[in-house]
């Protein structure tokens, strides 16, 4: 029972991460469909834990190097410069922390959002 929650779980995260990176691809960027968004969420959260995992480590330099990798990969996804790529990772943020705020009491708030740094 534990492998199948955990994998609900971590399909129910990239949804609600794809559904932040999709609004704020929408309001900052040339918008996209949500396959577009839950891919770059996926591919976002590998990226970050890979570099995470390697540089994460070193005090300030570490953290800072693994959210520049993360742009990237929105940068890369959506077009844009890197001033797109951090509007959709902030508005993707609020969107979530407003998401599960709104869910929290409700009993809803138990997901995290995968492919969104620190929601």
């Amino acid at each position: 029972m534990g492998l199948v929650t955990a994998f609900v779980t971590f399909v129910v995260g990239v949804l609600v991460g794809g559904f932040g990176i999709y609004v704020g691809a929408e309001l900052i960027a040339d918008g996209g469909s949500f396959e577009k968004a839950v891919t770059a969420a996926i591919i976002g959260s590998v990226v970050w834990a890979v570099v995470g995992a390697f540089f994460g480590w070193i005090p300030l330099l570490g953290p800072l190097l693994t959210f520049v990798a993360y742009l990237a990969v929105l940068n890369v996804t959506y077009s844009g410069g890197w001033v797109e790529a951090l509007g959709i990772a902030v508005v993707a943020w609020l969107t979530l922390a407003v998401v599960f705020t709104v869910l929290g009491p409700l009993g809803l708030g138990v997901f995290s959002a995968v492919g969104v740094p620190w929601v």
